[in-house]
């Protein structure tokens, strides 16, 4: 409908979540967005509203995708907790394994494990990159793979929030052969018609909705106090919320920040994750195999996002910084506000996707309302 009004379908034991997604769009907190959750593998909620632009002339339709930012992180993972699991990837061992270059500078037994779950002292890049450096995956990963932690690999956590993306991306490229988005999308995406993408086709930019920057003030990178790993990963690039809207940024594998969907993509994808590995039908792991994200990889202040972090095998864990109502779910979420949630205990997965950025870089109230209005439903609140 060209008004904007919020379109979809809930269950009727989920009518709450409609009724908060509504409230989101009517007070403002929202200008455009879908909310999407699954239980026992099947959609219970799938709704989508407001606008696709902050001038409200292009409705946010079923089919509107938007950059979720650091949301890709999730697919990054599942993609390599895949290939994990039919033997090809070993998490405890070395990166230089697969990625003889990476041994460089003393990083000879970083574990791959390191690069899932942030604790691998690459942050950022030393070097001086340009934003447009971010679409030249070679440059990107052999820079990384030269330089010195910023720290003892495995001591701390600190959020590779780009360099992650690069680094697991690179470790899947050296054993498949192939990009991450392209195993994600051949493997993953397409198998189940989720609409979820690493590097966008260009026929698919009319779909895509424009990300609102957050407020002035709000944004990465600004505000004192920062220490120096910190003011790298914020400027080193900068980060660019009009970049988004580019050709050359949809186009581009970054495999943790750059992903574009929609929420109802977000919740079929991670569907396999809450069903012990199947998904419409179709088995993508082992139970296992879904089950090392829950392994606690490293705990402790983040020396990047200055906070409690609880990290799994390139997941969040329930703690932390967000108690979660179940034990054995998972999440991470995108600057601005996307939320990806996998409560493993609920069988049942929850995506959020707006374009009104917040200045928030792991989820915000909008999503999380969402979801506890979900757990509400499902009598675990």
């Amino acid at each position: 409908m060209a008004d904007g009004s919020v379109q979809g379908h809930v269950h009727d034991r989920y009518a709450g979540v409609r009724t908060t997604f509504e409230g989101n769009l009517d007070n403002g907190a929202d200008v455009g967005a879908a909310f999407c959750a699954t239980v026992e593998g099947e959609i219970v909620v799938d709704l989508w509203g407001g606008f696709a632009d902050e001038a409200k002339t292009r409705p946010w339709t079923r089919d509107t995708i938007i950059n979720v930012y650091s949301t890709t992180k999730t697919v990054t993972a599942l993609t390599a907790l895949m290939i994990a699991d039919r033997g090809d990837l070993d998490f405890d061992a070395p990166v230089a394994k697969y990625w003889p270059e990476f041994a460089a500078n003393g990083k000879d037994r970083v574990k791959v494990s390191h690069l899932m779950s942030h604790a691998s002292g690459l942050s950022g890049w030393k070097e001086k990159i340009s934003k447009d450096d971010l679409y030249d995956w070679d440059k990107c990963v052999s820079l990384l793979a030269a330089q010195a932690p910023f720290w003892e690999p495995g001591t701390a956590p600190g959020y590779h929030a780009i360099t992650q993306g690069y680094l697991v991306g690179e470790v899947i490229r050296r054993i498949t052969g192939r990009t991450v988005g392209t195993v994600f999308r051949e493997e993953i995406a397409e198998p189940l018609g989720a609409d979820f993408w690493i590097g966008l086709p260009a026929s698919e930019d009319g779909r895509v909705a424009d990300l609102i920057p957050p407020p002035p003030g709000a944004a990465i990178g600004e505000g004192g106090g920062q220490t120096e790993i910190q003011a790298n990963m914020s400027n080193n690039p900068g980060v660019d919320v009009l970049a988004t809207r580019t050709r050359a940024w949809r186009g581009a594998e970054i495999p943790a920040a750059g992903g574009t969907a929609n929420a109802r993509g977000i919740a079929e994808v991670h569907a396999i994750l809450a069903n012990g590995g199947v998904a419409k039908g179709k088995r993508f792991l082992s139970e296992a195999g879904c089950r090392k994200a829950l392994e606690l990889q490293i705990e402790g202040q983040d020396l990047i996002l200055g906070t409690p972090a609880r990290y799994g095998m390139g997941f969040g864990l329930s703690g932390g910084l967000l108690p979660l109502p179940n034990p054995n779910t998972i999440y991470w979420g995108g600057y601005g506000g996307s939320l990806a949630i996998i409560d493993m205990d609920a069988r049942t997965s929850f995506g959020y996707a707006m374009n009104k950025m917040a200045g928030t870089t792991q989820g915000d109230v909008r999503g999380l309302g969402l979801a506890m209005a979900m757990w509400e439903a499902l009598g675990l609140l």
